[in-house]
């Protein structure tokens, strides 16, 4: 793959308007030829509905990978019949974890997901975090990394790709990245003791995606936040860590990027820094702008084409596979569900 346009549209995954394809959005994914699509709740009716709105998008030229940003708790995208598990806080075990994960999985495969932005890597460390909480698993990094993994090998064994978020750890922060930029006040020596040890076992696993924060660390990078800074992806998460999976961005449409950048100049600078797949979720305007800020920063140098390429060709090394599919709703899951929810798993 040589042209720039093409290339471009290899490292991204745009959101989409509505629950089906209309023309216009078709015509334009077929343009812009993304590699990936997030699915949101308004693309969600009906598992019938969501199960023909993910093959029509499987069926596009460009093939994309359908995710979805689906942790259990309040970070939920599907409704009933789909079970609705508690937050990772919840969970207290690895084995418990491992089910969920595998339930979890397997009813989003069952609607043709191949991708879900979960599990949550971080840790619960500041009680005064508007936007982490009981999303993660633990005040406890180890267990955090046990039962994390877990959930991953779950996820992967009912055929969906897991993506642990968000590097390197936003469990410290005490405001919400999508309306502000947070900065994280850790030295190093502590983010090495609290916030890395779950990315660093991740990165041991092989975990096959890693997402980043929109988080300013000044012991890493005193200016940038993660998501832009060469440092934390480049020198910590690859070389220090030795991640060889992909790294995503988070939305690069959040606040905390969007007040001093535009998206499109954001999504360049995490290239630049070292993401390999970009997130524009929400404005389907953003996306096509993005697409072509891309294209022409590949056709005059600014990014450089062999290394977009390279991360082209991981994200399209990254096929599920697919497990038994469940019918929904499932009683098994249900009663995992209630289980958790009563304190016995």
């Amino acid at each position: 793959m040589t042209n720039a346009r093409e290339l471009a549209g290899s490292v991204l995954t745009t959101g989409i308007p509505g629950p089906s394809l209309d023309a216009a959005t078709r015509s334009a994914l077929e343009e812009i030829a993304p590699s990936g699509v997030i699915l949101f709740r308004r693309n969600i009716e009906s598992p019938e509905r969501l199960r023909e709105l993910t093959a029509s998008l499987h069926a596009l030229p460009s093939r994309p990978l359908v995710s979805i940003d689906h942790e259990g708790g309040k970070v939920v995208r599907v409704g009933p019949p789909f079970t609705d598990f508690p937050p990772a806080r919840s969970i207290q075990d690895a084995e418990t974890a491992e089910q969920v994960g595998r339930a979890i999985g397997s009813e989003l495969a069952s609607v043709g997901i191949d991708i879900d932005f979960a599990p949550i890597l971080d840790v619960d460390s500041n009680p005064d975090n508007p936007i982490i909480g009981e999303r993660a698993y633990s005040r406890d990094p180890t267990v955090v990394a046990e039962r994390a993994l877990a959930f991953a090998r779950g996820m992967h064994s009912a055929g969906i790709i897991a993506c642990g978020k968000h590097f390197p750890g936003h469990g410290d922060t005490d405001r919400d990245s999508h309306l502000e930029l947070p900065v994280v006040n850790r030295t190093r020596e502590q983010l090495e003791e609290i916030e890395l040890v779950p990315f660093r076992a991740a990165a041991k696993a092989g975990i096959p995606m890693i997402m980043t924060a929109h988080v300013v660390y000044p012991a890493l990078d005193p200016i940038n936040p993660a998501t832009v800074s060469p440092s934390i992806l480049g020198e910590l998460l690859r070389k220090d860590l030795g991640y060889e999976g992909i790294i995503v961005s988070d939305d690069l449409e959040m606040r905390a990027l969007s007040k001093s950048s535009t998206v499109p100049d954001a999504a360049v600078a995490s290239l630049q820094a070292g993401c390999d797949w970009l997130l524009v979720c929400n404005d389907f305007d953003n996306t096509v702008a993005t697409a072509q800020r891309l294209t022409n920063a590949i056709s005059n140098g600014e990014l450089d084409r062999d290394r977009i390429r390279t991360s082209s060709l991981a994200i399209r090394s990254l096929r599920p596979a697919r497990s038994t599919i469940v019918e929904l709703p499932c009683d098994a899951h249900i009663a995992l569900r209630d289980r958790i929810l009563a304190g016995h798993a």
